[in-house]
């Protein structure tokens, strides 16, 4: 191959790859919260709870917690039926619609929900009502999964057993 081909072939290959990897990132994020009335809806159907992850811009351990403990809980088959994994961000003026079906903002959901540190997880059933101490920090990152799931099973159980009534 000459080298002004092996060049345009290169930069082809450079220009493509940022688009390539475009899915894969959008895989990588957790699913931002937006309307938690739908969401309700949807974990009813399902009966399971709604985890809402608390974060802002910046935060490193916002980030561990993400990409350490729920990330990898969202990709699993296993928790696909157990938990609704939503991301809000504290002080964020994006547009949230709440469980009973009024307009917010993220922030001033966070604000109601007095979610002054984060990242900070809570547990809502369907309604949108609390169903688990929520977790808040990183705390001991040798536990934070049982943490985590210890809430979610707490939560399970609550859940169906409201709806076994």
């Amino acid at each position: 191959m000459t080298r002004p081909v092996a060049l345009l072939v290169l930069a082809a290959i450079l220009a493509w790859a940022p688009l390539a990897a475009g899915p894969a990132r959008a895989a990588e994020a957790l699913v931002h919260a937006r309307n938690f009335k739908a969401d309700g809806r949807l974990a009813a159907q399902k009966r399971i709870p709604i985890l809402v992850v608390f974060t802002s811009p910046g935060c490193h351990f916002c980030q561990r917690v993400k990409a350490e403990y729920l990330l990898p809980m969202q990709k699993d088959p296993a928790y696909k039926n157990k938990v609704l994994i939503r991301e809000l961000e504290v002080g964020s003026q994006n547009p949230l619609t709440l469980f009973d079906g009024s307009a917010s903002t993220e922030g001033a959901f966070a604000a109601d929900q007095k979610v002054f540190m984060v990242p900070t997880l809570k547990f809502f059933d369907p309604q949108g009502r609390e169903i688990s101490e929520p977790i808040v920090g990183l705390l001991t990152p040798d536990y934070y999964f049982g943490y985590i799931d210890a809430a979610i099973t707490e939560g399970l159980t609550k859940i169906r057993a409201t709806a076994r009534q």
